[in-house]
């Protein structure tokens, strides 16, 4: 696995930054101090004492029961990887204003969309805004969604973003993201947007709970969530382009950025 050095994340610190890094980090702790994948996290001294996380589901939640399929819509099921702990503890560091309870809600397994809509992003070529990522890009569109070590792609701390090319113009109707989810963390600042520009110069942002307009494309109404391993469903309205880019901006556990999987349906 390619290491990032310090000046590479001097670097990153200097061209952005979220303003809301993760409570008691050193920003320039460097992603080998603090990797997401052995499920342990590097914490520095605190004048004061976090309250333990609580609880909020000892036992998982169930789905709700999906409706059955409307005329001239197909259901689209993902097949969901191995859950990887019990309970969704909701972090003490990082509790935005639009934050879910996961006691409180369901997780989405099926989504109905238009019928013809299929997985366009399988196995697609995958880019993102750091250079030297660690793990291959190519993990994120090859249909293996599990939260182990290995699974996952590492991006430098603070805003990025991946982006995967269709290949052509598609008409989008739902996109599906899983980041890290071997320990239950919020990521910040999440964003989609569609374009047909490889550069984004102009697009339409169909996903965003950046509540606080962070990043600079204004404030989300979309929820932040507890990561578990159902992933997160976007859908979206046909929406057309070539290009589907995510955005984050760190973790409730450190500034770091993990994907895992992402599938963009359409037709």
């Amino acid at each position: 696995m390619k290491k990032h050095t310090l000046t590479l994340l001097a670097g990153a610190f200097a061209l952005v930054s979220c303003d809301k890094p993760a409570v008691g980090l050193d920003p320039l702790q460097t992603s080998s101090e603090k990797s997401p994948y052995d499920g342990s996290a590097v914490t520095t001294p605190s004048t004061t004492t976090a309250p333990p996380a609580a609880d909020v589901a000892l036992t998982p939640v169930k789905p709700t029961t999906p409706p059955p399929t409307a005329p001239g819509k197909t259901t689209i099921k993902p097949e969901m990887p191995k859950p990887l702990f019990v309970g969704t503890p909701l972090p003490t560091n990082y509790n935005p204003p639009n934050l879910e309870n996961p006691a409180k809600t369901k997780p989405t397994l099926e989504v109905q969309v238009p019928e013809g809509v299929t997985l366009l992003s399988k196995g697609k070529p995958v880019t993102s805004s750091d250079t030297q990522p660690l793990g291959e890009l190519s993990l994120i569109t090859d249909g293996d969604k599990g939260g182990d070590d290995g699974y996952g792609v590492e991006l430098l701390p603070m805003k990025q973003h991946i982006q995967i090319d269709l290949g052509e113009s598609k008409e989008v109707h739902l996109l599906w993201l899983w980041h890290y989810h071997k320990q239950g963390v919020v990521y910040k600042d999440v964003i989609a947007q569609i374009s047909d520009d490889v550069d984004f110069k102009t697009s339409t942002t169909v996903f965003n709970n950046d509540f606080d307009n962070s990043l600079g494309y204004g404030v989300g109404t979309d929820a932040s969530w507890v990561e578990t391993n159902h992933g997160r469903s976007m859908p979206v309205s046909g929406v057309k382009g070539r290009y589907v880019r995510f955005y984050s901006c760190g973790r409730s556990l450190d500034d770091t950025n993990q994907y895992i999987e992402a599938e963009v349906y359409g037709k």
